[in-house]
């Protein structure tokens, strides 16, 4: 086991300053020293501060529903008698393949219903025996190979949602996330629910995206302009607030950050860490456990 060293301040209560005021000088003046092979073993990596563009995102519901463009209605083309029914709803079907056999009323001959496009069966109204006429539908085929998206938008986010814009589409931990773009805005509001949907058209090749689905859509709603970026995963509580392990000649540091504003991924840091320094960006868990091993070793609590 490699040996990770700590360096601890002074005591607490020298020179007549508090507990409080010695526990945060304490924090400043705590390095931990570790050896790049440690930093390997531990998954830590490091990264240069920088500027960039942090993208502005919104977090709305939505629901997946069936391509209305690709969905096709069997229908009667002659009044008759149901002979036999060949698919049930879930079933696939292929564009021409016979669906069912009806006996015209007239003619007294059989005559097949074919799909009209590839599919699965999504909705069925059609029994042995059954006296059909030519208003109804008898068998709705859907083409699930992309999927709607619609997100649900309340007043608050019409200024901010538009077509062209970039969605992540999440399902839930079991299900990868996808991305997609907004084609369709409503222009009018539902009057009892007062909320209106963007449309976003998904790729659904494996059939991974059902229909009825509730999802979760971050919408990339604008960019803005930072001078330093980091990710998430460089943040780290301590007792003084939002902290961030830099390197400095002893080792590293806690620095106190105090940051701007956030997307899912990264944040603005406004002050505390400067462009050019290095700090922790990845796997920080690991310096804050070994310094809370410190001030526990040395008798400290806070």
């Amino acid at each position: 086991m490699k040996i990770i060293y700590l360096m601890m301040g002074l005591a607490c209560g020298v020179g007549g300053v508090t507990a409080e005021e010695q526990g945060h000088k304490e924090h400043e003046e705590e390095a931990i020293q570790l050896s790049p092979e440690v930093l390997k073993e531990f998954g830590i990596e490091l990264a240069t501060a920088a500027g960039g563009t942090l993208t502005m995102e919104t977090v709305l519901p939505g629901e997946i529903q069936i391509n209305q463009d690709r969905l096709a209605h069997v229908v009667p083309r002659y009044p008759g008698v149901v002979l036999e029914v060949k698919k049930n709803i879930g079933d696939p079907v292929k564009k021409g393949e016979v669906v069912a056999i009806l006996e015209g009323n007239d003619s007294l001959t059989p005559y097949p219903l074919k799909a009209m496009v590839d599919g699965v069966v999504t909705d069925k109204h059609i029994t042995l025996g059954e006296s059909l006429q030519t208003d109804r539908s008898i068998y709705s085929i859907a083409d699930l190979s992309d999927v709607w998206v619609n997100v649900t938008l309340y007043q608050k986010d019409l200024a901010r949602v538009r077509k062209g814009q970039t969605v992540t589409v999440s399902g839930g931990e079991h299900l990868e996330p996808a991305q997609g773009v907004i084609d369709y805005v409503s222009p009018t509001l539902d009057e009892r629910t007062r909320t209106g949907y963007a449309r976003v058209v998904l790729p659904n090749p494996d059939g991974t995206w059902k229909p009825g689905m509730f999802i979760t859509a971050e919408v990339q709603i604008g960019t803005e302009a930072a001078q330093v970026v980091i990710p998430l995963t460089a943040l780290q509580t301590l007792e003084e607030g939002i902290s961030v392990f830099v390197e400095t000649d002893q080792g590293f540091k806690p620095r106190h950050v105090k940051l701007g504003h956030a997307n899912r991924t990264q944040v603005e840091v406004l002050s505390g860490l400067k462009a050019g320094e290095r700090y922790v960006s990845k796997g920080a868990f690991t310096l804050k456990a070994e310094l809370d091993r410190g001030e526990m070793n040395s008798g400290h609590s806070h």
